[in-house]
């Protein structure tokens, strides 16, 4: 393979892995050639199992996406509903929070409809929409296309958004957790968005069910030592010990174990 074509399938690769799925034209464009050697290049990449195309589009291949958004929603609900009852209480009437995408900060939002005068900073459109039925919020949302199904919005533009705020609290989850503290995603554009709010707040959340530990994806993000506060449903196992150990003063568990407060 000449060197020009394999730089090329590299940047193939890593527009997918940031933005999850881009179309076959957009790449013809982006890389100035023809959109039948995107289609070459593609079907190269989808032998190796990493990519997939779907109409027009490429794709993490489904081993290596997200489960779809509404099915994670109704996963491990109690735990998440738990964590979010938690996360409340550590959060006063009027405070301006950053609310990341996926469904545990979802869970959290609905959780937060009891408080009221909230400032909410969020690319998450759900959880916009449950803390709007509360007419002394004020909601805040960046521009940008709209990631469907997970009614979220990802990218540049984001980032920008979330760097011209602060806030008190960051509320945000992630899709993995590495047995070193990784904390991981699907796509890198999640991971920027994420690092973005964690550092524009001044305390900042992680919240996620134990099943995250161990679960694998490949943009790899910050470490859950740079968490200021981690609240988790349980212990996730021996695997584990030595690192809830290691974070045992941040770690907040909503079923009594050994650890947390």
């Amino acid at each position: 393979m000449s060197a020009k074509k394999n730089k090329r399938r590299k940047q193939i690769e890593k527009f997918v892995l940031e933005r999850g799925a881009v179309s076959i034209g957009a790449l013809a464009e982006i890389l100035n050639v023809s959109t039948q050697t995107i289609r070459r290049d593609i079907d190269k990449l989808c032998e190796g199992g990493l990519l997939s195309r779907r109409h027009g589009w490429v794709e993490l291949a489904q081993k290596h996406s997200n489960t779809p958004f509404d099915q994670r929603v109704s996963t491990n609900l109690l735990e998440k509903r738990d964590i979010g009852e938690v996360a409340v209480e550590l959060i006063p009437d009027g405070s301006t929070i950053f609310i990341s995408i996926g469904s545990t900060p979802l869970s959290v939002a609905r959780a937060l409809r009891r408080r009221k005068g909230l400032t909410i900073i969020t690319n998450n459109l759900s959880a916009a929409m449950v803390l709007s039925e509360e007419l002394t919020n004020r909601i805040i949302l960046p521009g940008g296309e709209l990631r469907l199904p997970d009614r979220d919005i990802l990218g540049d533009e984001v980032l920008e958004f979330f760097n011209r705020y602060r806030a008190e609290f960051g509320i945000f989850g992630v899709a993995g957790v590495a047995e070193d503290g990784s904390l991981l995603d699907f796509h890198a554009a999640e991971v920027r968005a994420r690092e973005q709010i964690r550092a524009n707040s001044l305390k900042s959340f992680l919240v996620l069910d134990h099943s995250k530990f161990g679960r694998l994806a490949p943009a790899v993000g910050e470490n859950i030592l740079d968490v200021d506060t981690i609240i988790l449903d349980q212990t996730p196992g021996d695997k584990y010990k030595q690192l809830l150990e290691t974070i045992k003063d941040k770690l907040i568990l909503t079923e009594v174990g050994d650890y947390g407060a």
